[in-house]
């Protein structure tokens, strides 16, 4: 899986929940919530101060280490 900016967090989440501690570290508390699930990496960062490139990074090393 490639993560982007535009990538949906509950599909992230769903493909390896493994990474749910690279959201709660941001600040995002909320990972079962159906608008926290429906948002895009972008989107989530924006509200939480967060650059989207360092987590889209953090998010793709992972995924990248996995194969």
């Amino acid at each position: 899986m490639t993560i982007t900016k535009d990538t949906i967090i509950g599909d992230i989440l769903d493909a390896d929940f493994d990474v749910a501690p690279f959201f709660l570290e941001m600040g995002m508390h909320c990972l079962g919530c159906p608008s926290a699930r429906g948002e895009s990496v972008g989107e989530a960062c924006s509200v939480h101060g967060v650059d989207p490139d360092e987590l889209v990074a953090k998010l793709n090393a992972h995924f990248e280490a996995k194969k």
